[in-house]
């Protein structure tokens, strides 16, 4: 049974850090939420630790200046740790090969060449990255769609299906498949992924929902603690990202419910129908300890 919450003072007492999603749940790609933004300055006053966990293909450095833009204030978080930072590290240990054809936008060519503090000596320690043709590649890279405003995974349909013929391994810098910017939904990495993988194409993970990311963001937690196994609450939109990748590390969850899957539990996105709620986990057979409308 998910318990519906009102906002996170009201059980932030039982944990040390929270693994806080960002799209849908601290921002909309355009602009921050000012109540999901009290509301991790007040755990923070409180003594917890946030640690920001997203999908984003982008490396550490990448969003911390995205978050800048935007306007989230730098005391409503402590660390932050991206699926680029997981990806890249798969990526200089040689997960698909040192040539690589990079599939997305030009915003994200950082992943190439920003490094988090802590990757850096892994990255002096490894054989150099080369960007190439697709015919002359070991594996791809994908960040997400060139232009993700006009596209969908069909338009990639004989790129991909060319990449399966030449059996390349995909990385996957976004395990997303969907986001909301502002009012409109746009297709992620994990879309052409899923695309790939249905074609019988091999496509590597490393965000949320599996555990790479989790063990990255777990190492930079003990930055901000002493405690051995500190208390730890995932907060996030995504029921097969967010929710399932914290029960699968065995850790508490809150799912923002007026976040990508608003639609699904009434009219009040503030305030989810808990019937509607209990119906949709229960089809997912998943089960979230906690559950908000949104974040505050």
């Amino acid at each position: 049974m998910t318990d519906i919450i009102a906002n996170l003072a009201q059980v932030a007492d039982r944990y040390d850090a929270v693994f806080c999603d960002l799209w849908g749940c601290l921002h909309d790609g355009v602009k921050p939420f000012p109540a999901a933004v009290a509301a991790l300055q007040a755990y923070r006053a409180g003594g917890g630790i946030v640690v920001l966990v997203t999908n984003a293909p982008r490396p550490k450095p990448s969003v911390v200046n995205q978050l800048a833009r935007l306007g989230v204030p730098r005391d409503a978080w402590d660390e932050v740790v991206s699926s680029g930072d997981a990806a890249q590290y798969a990526l200089i240990t040689g997960a698909v090969g040192t040539r690589v054809h990079h599939i997305g936008a030009e915003k994200d060519l950082p992943f190439f060449t920003d490094f988090a503090d802590d990757l850096l000596p892994i990255l002096k320690a490894s054989r150099p990255i080369e960007r190439v043709a697709l015919s002359d590649a070991q594996g791809i890279v994908c960040t997400g769609l060139f232009d993700d405003m006009t596209e969908t995974p069909d338009d990639y349909r004989a790129q991909l299906l060319m990449a399966k013929t030449l059996g390349l391994p995909m990385l996957c810098a976004n395990p997303d498949i969907i986001v909301d910017l502002g009012h409109k939904r746009l297709y992620c990495a994990g879309a052409l992924a899923q695309a790939y993988e249905s074609m019988g194409g091999k496509a590597l993970y490393f965000g949320k929902p599996h555990p790479p990311i989790y063990d990255l963001a777990r190492r930079r937690l003990t930055a901000f603690t002493d405690i051995a196994e500190p208390r730890i609450l995932c907060i996030g939109d995504g029921i097969n990202t967010d929710i399932q990748g914290g029960m699968g590390e065995g850790l508490d969850t809150l799912f923002v419910t007026g976040g990508i899957a608003a639609a699904e539990f009434g009219p009040d996105f503030s305030n989810p129908d808990k019937t509607l709620l209990e119906a949709y986990l229960q089809d997912r057979q998943i089960s979230a300890t906690l559950s908000i409308g949104f974040l505050r």
